[in-house]
Protein backbone atom coordinates (compact mmCIF):
# COMPACT_ATOMS: atom_id res chain seq x y z
CA UNK A 1 0.00 0.00 0.00
CA UNK A 2 1.08 3.46 -1.29
CA UNK A 3 1.69 6.19 1.81
CA UNK A 4 -1.31 8.14 0.37
CA UNK A 5 -3.58 5.41 0.49
CA UNK A 6 -2.69 4.94 4.25
CA UNK A 7 -2.98 8.27 4.75
CA UNK A 8 -6.25 8.62 3.13
CA UNK A 9 -7.65 5.62 5.02
CA UNK A 10 -6.20 6.60 8.30
CA UNK A 11 -8.25 10.32 7.60
CA UNK A 12 -10.95 7.94 7.06
CA UNK A 13 -11.08 6.57 10.06
CA UNK A 14 -10.07 9.41 12.17
CA UNK A 15 -12.93 10.78 10.80
CA UNK A 16 -15.84 8.03 11.62
CA UNK A 17 -14.08 7.41 15.46
CA UNK A 18 -14.30 10.98 16.48
CA UNK A 19 -17.90 11.14 14.38
CA UNK A 20 -19.41 7.92 16.26
CA UNK A 21 -17.75 9.13 19.50
CA UNK A 22 -19.22 12.60 19.45
CA UNK A 23 -22.61 11.32 18.14
CA UNK A 24 -22.39 8.18 21.55
CA UNK A 25 -21.36 11.25 24.17
CA UNK A 26 -24.58 13.04 22.85
CA UNK A 27 -26.79 10.34 23.08
CA UNK A 28 -25.28 8.92 26.39
CA UNK A 29 -25.80 12.47 27.58
CA UNK A 30 -29.38 12.70 26.51
CA UNK A 31 -30.17 9.02 28.30
CA UNK A 32 -28.27 10.55 31.46
CA UNK A 33 -30.16 14.10 31.58
CA UNK A 34 -33.86 12.63 30.85
CA UNK A 35 -34.43 15.58 28.99
CA UNK A 36 -35.60 14.08 26.12
CA UNK A 37 -39.24 12.84 26.22
CA UNK A 38 -40.54 9.70 23.78
CA UNK A 39 -43.76 10.98 22.57
CA UNK A 40 -44.58 7.16 22.34
CA UNK A 41 -44.44 6.51 18.97
CA UNK A 42 -41.06 4.24 19.17
CA UNK A 43 -39.31 3.13 22.00
CA UNK A 44 -36.30 5.20 21.74
CA UNK A 45 -34.66 4.56 25.08
CA UNK A 46 -33.85 1.04 24.18
CA UNK A 47 -32.87 2.36 20.10
CA UNK A 48 -30.25 4.87 21.78
CA UNK A 49 -28.66 1.73 24.19
CA UNK A 50 -28.55 -0.25 20.91
CA UNK A 51 -27.46 2.45 18.65
CA UNK A 52 -24.78 3.54 21.59
CA UNK A 53 -23.57 -0.50 20.95
CA UNK A 54 -23.54 -0.73 17.50
CA UNK A 55 -21.01 2.51 17.49
CA UNK A 56 -18.86 0.55 19.97
CA UNK A 57 -18.58 -2.40 17.79
CA UNK A 58 -18.07 -0.02 14.54
CA UNK A 59 -15.38 1.15 16.62
CA UNK A 60 -13.60 -1.66 17.47
CA UNK A 61 -13.65 -3.14 13.95
CA UNK A 62 -12.32 0.84 12.82
CA UNK A 63 -9.52 0.20 15.29
CA UNK A 64 -9.00 -3.47 13.91
CA UNK A 65 -8.60 -2.10 10.31
CA UNK A 66 -5.94 0.75 11.56
CA UNK A 67 -3.74 -2.04 13.47
CA UNK A 68 -3.85 -3.96 10.56
CA UNK A 69 -2.92 -1.01 7.88
CA UNK A 70 -0.17 -0.39 10.83
CA UNK A 71 0.94 -3.80 10.06
CA UNK A 72 1.00 -4.06 6.28
CA UNK A 73 3.31 -0.58 6.10
CA UNK A 74 5.62 -2.54 8.22
CA UNK A 75 5.45 -5.88 6.40
CA UNK A 76 4.09 -7.94 9.42
CA UNK A 77 0.79 -8.12 8.00
CA UNK A 78 1.37 -12.21 7.35
CA UNK A 79 2.08 -13.24 11.03
CA UNK A 80 -0.10 -14.79 13.89
CA UNK A 81 -0.27 -11.05 15.56
CA UNK A 82 -2.81 -10.46 12.45
CA UNK A 83 -5.05 -13.55 13.66
CA UNK A 84 -5.62 -11.35 16.86
CA UNK A 85 -7.11 -8.32 15.28
CA UNK A 86 -8.70 -10.15 12.00
CA UNK A 87 -10.56 -12.34 14.98
CA UNK A 88 -11.75 -8.76 16.87
CA UNK A 89 -13.28 -7.46 13.75
CA UNK A 90 -15.35 -10.61 12.64
CA UNK A 91 -16.70 -10.97 16.34
CA UNK A 92 -17.60 -7.10 16.05
CA UNK A 93 -19.21 -7.52 13.08
CA UNK A 94 -21.08 -10.35 14.29
CA UNK A 95 -22.21 -8.31 17.41
CA UNK A 96 -22.87 -5.41 14.89
CA UNK A 97 -25.28 -7.65 12.93
CA UNK A 98 -27.11 -9.03 16.19
CA UNK A 99 -27.91 -5.26 17.60
CA UNK A 100 -29.38 -4.87 14.12
CA UNK A 101 -31.41 -7.93 14.60
CA UNK A 102 -32.44 -6.21 17.99
CA UNK A 103 -33.19 -2.84 16.27
CA UNK A 104 -35.72 -5.24 13.77
CA UNK A 105 -37.10 -6.72 17.05
CA UNK A 106 -37.55 -3.20 18.70
CA UNK A 107 -39.06 -1.68 15.48
CA UNK A 108 -41.41 -4.92 14.77
CA UNK A 109 -44.08 -3.74 16.67
CA UNK A 110 -44.71 -0.66 15.15
CA UNK A 111 -44.52 -2.46 11.60
CA UNK A 112 -47.58 -4.90 12.36
CA UNK A 113 -49.75 -2.91 9.48
CA UNK A 114 -46.69 -3.64 7.06
CA UNK A 115 -44.27 -6.21 7.80
CA UNK A 116 -42.39 -5.95 5.11
CA UNK A 117 -40.57 -3.50 6.92
CA UNK A 118 -39.58 -5.92 9.32
CA UNK A 119 -38.54 -8.43 6.58
CA UNK A 120 -36.57 -6.11 5.28
CA UNK A 121 -34.53 -5.47 7.97
CA UNK A 122 -34.11 -8.60 8.60
CA UNK A 123 -32.36 -8.83 5.31
CA UNK A 124 -30.09 -6.24 6.43
CA UNK A 125 -28.61 -8.31 9.51
CA UNK A 126 -28.33 -11.49 7.35
CA UNK A 127 -26.18 -9.22 5.06
CA UNK A 128 -24.12 -7.88 7.97
CA UNK A 129 -23.73 -11.41 8.82
CA UNK A 130 -22.30 -11.96 5.19
CA UNK A 131 -19.77 -9.14 5.45
CA UNK A 132 -18.69 -11.28 8.55
CA UNK A 133 -18.31 -14.69 6.17
CA UNK A 134 -16.43 -12.83 4.03
CA UNK A 135 -13.98 -11.10 6.45
CA UNK A 136 -13.46 -15.08 7.69
CA UNK A 137 -13.04 -16.60 4.07
CA UNK A 138 -10.08 -13.73 4.12
CA UNK A 139 -9.13 -14.64 7.29
CA UNK A 140 -8.58 -18.22 5.86
CA UNK A 141 -6.66 -17.04 3.13
CA UNK A 142 -4.29 -14.79 5.68
CA UNK A 143 -3.91 -18.02 7.35
CA UNK A 144 -2.51 -19.70 4.34
CA UNK A 145 -0.41 -17.19 3.68
CA UNK A 146 1.07 -16.96 6.41
CA UNK A 147 1.51 -21.09 6.25
CA UNK A 148 3.29 -20.45 3.11
CA UNK A 149 6.03 -17.70 4.83
CA UNK A 150 6.31 -20.03 7.59
CA UNK A 151 7.33 -22.69 4.61
CA UNK A 152 9.17 -20.27 2.63
CA UNK A 153 11.21 -19.35 5.61
CA UNK A 154 12.01 -22.92 6.49
CA UNK A 155 13.00 -24.10 2.99
CA UNK A 156 15.65 -20.61 2.78
CA UNK A 157 16.78 -21.98 5.84
CA UNK A 158 18.03 -25.12 5.06
CA UNK A 159 19.20 -24.01 1.49
CA UNK A 160 21.47 -21.67 3.18
CA UNK A 161 22.72 -24.57 5.61
CA UNK A 162 22.79 -26.79 2.15
CA UNK A 163 25.19 -23.81 0.09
Amino acid sequence: MGKLTVRALRAVLVVVLAGTAFVQAAMVWTLAGGNDPEDGSLPLTPLRVITILGMVSAQVALICVWRLVTMVRRGTVFSRAAFRYVDRMIGAIVAAALLWFAVTAVNAPGQRDDPGVTVMLGGVGVAILGVALIVLVLRTLLAQAVARDVEASQMRAELDEVI
